[in-house]
């Protein structure tokens, strides 16, 4: 269907810049938060894209094993960048990649029963969580549109104006632009920020120059990984979210490309998102999961072939090999990454309440979840000594914000909409009555 080296090519860059910002973003503020140096940055950047083109080969790539064998992009998630930060902020570096690599695994074992566990996540629970995790990172927004905290010009109002004016552009581009143009409004929007902050005197090339043409994938660059109770479990917590979504990204491509998903396709694509895992934290990258942006460039586009995905991800594995253009994504200012976080974070939160939209809000039980789930993540983040006092088994559940509202979300789910056996057989009885 495509033979034409130029077409593929072309089809394979635009997938690639569909999910470039969104795949660099993610590093960039969870390296910024964790105070690391241009070096280490420049590392994480670079093995992110990378590991992103070998976790898209094991999705379209189906084998008997793993490989959902559709047209997917993985990239790194944006649910799991609050955890991680508050992980790395609270058990150190190597943590986070335990936590990672025990959470991949659990997907991969998981991955075959994972039907049976989805009851436990509907709308309800999983908007919850979604909408905690997006409000959670608008703080390390805020942060970086005054310039990143800690920094000397902190507020300043170039600063602000650097923030808003990119916000604004990646706005007024979003509004009057189609198709793939829309599509990276983000990237344009990063890009179109960096030059202005560069005749503004605030892009220091000096990580670009320091940066080799070409470097090797370390295995646990940042240390040997540590295994913490915590970490692991909101690293599954995550997991199990992003797992959710996945699900349904297939079945929207199985739509598109006219393929019936069945039960073992569904295991297969587990299983590659749960080993992509495992490799992000081994090489200390990220988590992975479906791009829904690139769904969108396939029905935009109308080519549904796996081998332009092959083509993407060969370029990003190529381009994850070359540090020097991992390092040019770390020269663009913080204010101007703070106005595309404001946009990009806000569409996490939103995606929450999208979800939360298939919610029966007619149901008080269903409110009630969302108002305690929601109530209890944010409160746990803002005030984190709420619990300090509890013993230290109890505050692993209490002490972050996502786990608290997480836990609360599943378990009022299952007390309200789960445990109900009386009031399901009444129904029963009344239907088979009626009839």
């Amino acid at each position: 269907m495509m033979n034409n080296p130029f077409k593929m090519t072309s089809l394979g860059i635009q997938h690639v810049l569909a999910m470039y910002a969104g795949a660099v973003i993610v590093p960039l503020i969870i390296g910024g938060a964790l105070g690391l140096t241009g070096e280490q940055l420049t590392y994480l950047v670079s093995i992110d894209i990378l590991t992103s083109g070998i976790a898209t080969i094991l999705q379209v790539w189906r084998n008997k094993y793993f490989g959902i064998g559709l047209p997917i992009v993985l990239g790194c998630t944006f649910t799991a960048v609050a955890p991680i930060i508050a992980i790395g902020n609270s058990y150190g570096i190597s943590a986070i990649y335990g936590a990672i690599i025990v959470s991949g695994v659990f997907v991969v074992v998981i991955g075959k029963y994972f039907g049976k566990l989805v009851r436990f996540f509907p709308p309800v629970v999983t908007g919850s969580v979604v909408t905690i995790i997006g409000i959670t990172l608008i703080p390390v927004a805020m942060n970086n549109m005054a310039g990143g905290e800690g920094s000397a010009d902190f507020g300043s109002l170039s600063n602000i104006a650097l923030a808003f004016g990119t916000l604004v552009f990646i706005i007024l581009l979003f509004k009057f632009s189609k198709g793939f143009v829309r599509s990276i409004s983000i990237l344009i929007g990063l890009i179109a920020g960096t030059i202005a902050g560069f005749m503004m005197g605030k892009v220091d090339f000096s990580a670009v120059g320091e940066a080799s043409w070409f470097h090797m994938a370390k295995p646990f660059y940042f240390g040997m990984p540590t295994f913490e109770i915590t970490p692991i479990i909101t690293m599954i917590l995550v997991a199990m979210v992003s797992l959710v979504e996945s699900t349904g990204v297939y079945f929207a491509l199985g739509d598109i490309c006219e393929k019936k998903v069945e039960e073992k396709d569904l295991v297969k694509g587990y299983r590659a998102e749960g080993l992509a895992s495992i490799i992000g934290g081994i090489f200390n990258s990220f988590p992975y999961t479906t791009y829904s942006q690139n769904v969108g460039l396939i029905q935009i586009s109308g080519v549904r072939s796996n081998n332009v995905i092959y083509t993407a991800a060969v370029m990003l594995i190529l381009l994850g090999f070359i540090p020097k253009i991992g390092a040019l994504t770390t020269v663009i200012p913080n204010s101007v990454l703070g106005g595309a976080m404001v946009a990009m974070f806000g569409m996490v939160v939103a995606s929450g309440i999208k979800m939360l939209s298939k919610v029966e809000f007619a149901s008080q039980e269903n409110l009630l979840i969302i108002a305690c789930s929601v109530g209890m993540g944010l409160g746990v983040s803002v005030v984190p000594g709420l619990f300090s006092e509890l013993p230290e088994n109890l505050r692993i559940l209490t002490e972050n914000g996502i786990v608290a509202g997480s836990i609360t979300a599943i378990f009022l789910n299952i007390l309200f909409n789960e445990f109900k056996p009386k009031q399901k057989g009444t129904q029963i009885l009344k239907e088979s009555k009626a009839s």
